[in-house]
């Protein structure tokens, strides 16, 4: 079968099981589970993918992952979708919101597992086509959990040779396919800061040592080698949103803590921020006889790093699709990075906004949705490319 002939089959085939990819879009949507505990999450794509032919296998604790060989030698495609959703409480008010309190899909990823699953379909309808092998991930944990990092540490990329991710996309305008070479998306390091004091009454702050005094100058200082000691041009970021000290007016804390993130496209500029950050922490610390502990909170995410040559291969193919936009990087973290890290892989997004229906929330926003008139897109994304050896 002729390239062109295959894609348009398998694009026919996406419109048509779109329906099906909605209904599962909205039964994830309505019963999210967070990091680990997507038990019934995996539980539902484990019996869809039986339904289908495969043999699922549970790694990773709640992950879920299936292989397809095909009729023909070739490589091992991976097709990787995450599972978990975010302890958000949902203000969307269409009839298939979160039925679990505080929780929320508030990412995209019940979209992501939904196309995966069509994708599973279309390739084993025609699997007498397929060249090599294609291995399905369904990965828990994106949202902090590093869930990649431990699929990988217990084998999911051992028989691997390319993965391809894909994410719902809100800055991106519906139907279009956003992608981009090399660096795409920023490393996140997670750091927490403990100062420890001496506490006391606020009436009498001489007889202590509050470590709340020189939170102020840290936080500043941080924000200075990026602004002082780092090229205009490069793209770095740090963000420390968690404050703890004392949980009374009037009185001075022994303890205070910072928990914050380092974002960097450039493994070299990160690599300096976080020894400025230590040093100038220090500095302050023995100015103002306090101690304080500088801690990673381990596993960092790599920097998302698309393969050049994959990332334009893909590029021509997936045209058929939608409108291929190449875009700006995000400073967002993605575990996808981990697989990157193994083999050679893309990353990609698929637009959803949408104003004409009031899709415009961000990721990670009590009212995002997904414009589902994309999902066949998605499927048709994931299916192309376990046909790419094809």
């Amino acid at each position: 079968m002729e390239k062109n002939e295959l894609i348009e089959i398998l694009k026919n085939e996406s419109h048509q099981i779109e329906p099906d990819l909605i209904r599962m879009r909205r039964h994830f949507h309505m019963y999210p589970e967070t990091m680990y505990e997507e038990e019934e999450t995996a539980t539902f794509i484990e019996h869809e993918l039986k339904k289908i032919g495969y043999s699922p296998v549970r790694i990773a604790g709640t992950g879920v992952t299936a292989i397809l060989k095909g009729a023909k030698e070739g490589k091992t495609i991976a097709l990787r979708a995450d599972m978990d959703a975010l302890n958000i409480i949902e203000k969307n008010e269409f009839e298939y919101k979160s039925k679990t309190k505080g929780k929320m899909h508030a990412c995209g990823h019940d979209a992501h597992m939904a196309c995966l699953l069509g994708a599973a379909h279309i390739i084993w309808k025609y699997k007498e086509f397929l060249h090599g092998s294609v291995r399905f991930i369904f990965q828990p944990a994106e949202e902090g959990g590093a869930g990649a990092f431990k699929m990988i540490n217990e084998g999911v990329l051992d028989d691997v040779d390319e993965i391809f991710g894909l994410h719902v996309w809100s800055p991106l305008e519906s139907g279009k396919i956003g992608i981009r070479s090399g660096a795409m998306m920023a490393s996140a390091d997670i750091f927490e800061i403990r100062i420890k004091g001496k506490g006391g009454h606020a009436a009498f702050p001489h007889l202590s040592i509050d470590p709340s005094a020189i939170v102020p100058d840290i936080y500043n200082a941080f924000q200075k080698i990026i602004t002082r000691e780092i090229d205009p041009l490069e793209n770095a970021v740090i963000s420390i949103p968690v404050f703890k000290g004392s949980n009374a007016h009037n009185i001075i804390p022994s303890n205070f803590s910072l928990k914050g993130t380092l974002r960097t496209l450039n493994p070299t500029i990160r690599d300096y921020i976080l020894k400025r950050m230590q040093e100038i922490l220090k500095g302050y610390s023995e100015a103002w006889r306090y101690t304080a502990k500088f801690k990673l909170i381990e596993p960092s995410y790599p920097t998302v790093v698309n393969d050049i040559e994959l990332t334009e291969e893909i590029s021509q193919i997936l045209s058929h699709i939608g409108s291929i936009e190449t875009i700006s990087p995000s400073m967002a973290g993605e575990d996808f990075a981990f697989y990157q890290q193994k083999v050679k892989g893309v990353f990609i997004f698929l637009g959803i906004r949408n104003n004409e229906k009031e899709i415009i929330y961000p990721h990670h926003h009590p009212k995002f949705n997904v414009d589902e008139s994309v999902l066949w897109r998605g499927a048709a994304i994931y299916s192309i490319l376990g046909f790419l050896n094809s």
